[in-house]
């Protein structure tokens, strides 16, 4: 079997990316299950290394079309003269962050990688005009998306999957943006994705609602019974299986989460928060309903401890395992549905054909 090429974008260099970038390959099994190309500069890769003592070789090359497959690669796209402040928001480093991403893009466009996995930026340096997005899901669906996709965050571990509605937007417009045809759009995505990536053959998928207690049969609110519960009952018109809509706070206290293969929150905090709870050391972020296989770990550039040593690169890791296996399931599915088997028809008024 091939190895699948995962190009791997350094982040925001004034964080933890390439510490948790190396740290990962620090262990030679992962080149086994992965030829890794970091989009990136060999100059600022080597900074990190040599700061954090660590012992992670790559190999430089110019394209992707050179990937070493029994090495960690890094293709130069950054200027070399970027000037590493570890724990600090800079322009400079926002500029980096965005070469990286854009370069990794192109080139999966061009068919020279398989999958991508980001590691975290900061939203505020990286803004521009070239960069006009709340973050990674916006520009990726912007960038590859066709008219009749659209992104779907998904956070997720082995115990629990959390989709949101919503995604980068204040608390203030929330509300206007839960709709039924919103709702229903991400639990089409939300249920194909847990089909066709992580090959569930009748997902259960659980609704979060808007409001606290469930809107209280609209004495707290009419979203549930005017939108959401509307949505849901479309859905399973659909053939999606449905349930809900639950208060968050008895739906994660109790761990009602178990019973299901995936929640769609309403928003960013509502699923966000007990996820990471949950979660922080070995979350995966995944963006579903797209062609491109585009993970990250669940974590921000963790400026406080940049440059110390002391990340974790547990979810990172797992952001590639995540990939690697959402790529190859999707393989599989494609296959195995490409030429299916006519259905026989039977009359059951006629017993001819089955004696």
């Amino acid at each position: 079997m091939a190895k699948i090429k995962v190009g791997i974008t350094h982040g925001d260099p004034n964080g933890i990316g390439y510490e948790v970038i190396l740290k990962t390959f620090e262990d030679p099994a992962m080149l086994e299950l992965c030829t890794p190309v970091i989009y990136g500069s060999p100059k600022v890769a080597s900074y990190h290394r040599k700061a954090l003592d660590l012992q992670t070789n790559f190999a430089t090359v110019n394209s992707a079309d050179n990937l070493q497959p029994d090495n960690l690669n890094l293709i130069p796209c950054t200027a070399e003269d970027v000037k590493i402040d570890f724990g600090q928001e800079t322009r400079e480093a926002g500029e980096a962050a965005f070469a990286a991403l854009e370069r990794a893009v192109k080139d999966w466009k061009a068919g020279l990688i398989d999958v991508i996995v980001t590691a975290p930026i900061n939203k505020h340096s990286i803004h521009s005009e070239r960069f006009n997005f709340p973050g990674h899901t916006e520009y990726i669906q912007a960038a590859v998306g066709h008219d009749d996709q659209k992104a779907l965050m998904i956070l997720m571990n082995d115990r629990m999957r959390v989709a949101l509605a919503t995604t980068h937007l204040p608390i203030a417009k929330v509300a206007s943006a839960i709709t039924q045809e919103n709702i229903l759009a991400k639990l089409r995505i939300l249920d194909a994705s847990l089909r066709r990536d992580f090959y569930i053959s009748n997902p259960r998928i659980a609704v979060l609602s808007l409001n606290p207690h469930a809107g209280d049969n609209g004495l707290l609110g009419q979203e549930e019974q005017e939108v959401i519960i509307p949505a849901m009952q479309q859905a399973e018109a659909d053939k999606i299986h449905v349930f809900g809509p639950y208060a968050a706070d008895g739906f994660f206290g109790t761990r009602t989460y178990e019973s299901f293969d995936a929640v769609l929150a309403m928003y960013h905090d509502q699923g966000l928060a007990p996820f990471k709870l949950l979660a922080m050391e070995d979350g995966v972020n995944f963006t579903a309903g797209l062609d491109l296989v585009r993970t990250s770990p669940d974590h921000g550039t963790a400026f406080d401890i940049a440059g110390k040593g002391e990340a974790d690169e547990n979810s990172f890791r797992q952001a590639i395992f995540t990939a690697i296996d959402i790529f190859r399931n999707r393989q599989a599915w494609d296959e195995g549905h490409s030429s299916p088997l006519p259905k026989l028809f039977i009359d059951k008024r006629d017993k001819s054909e089955r004696d």
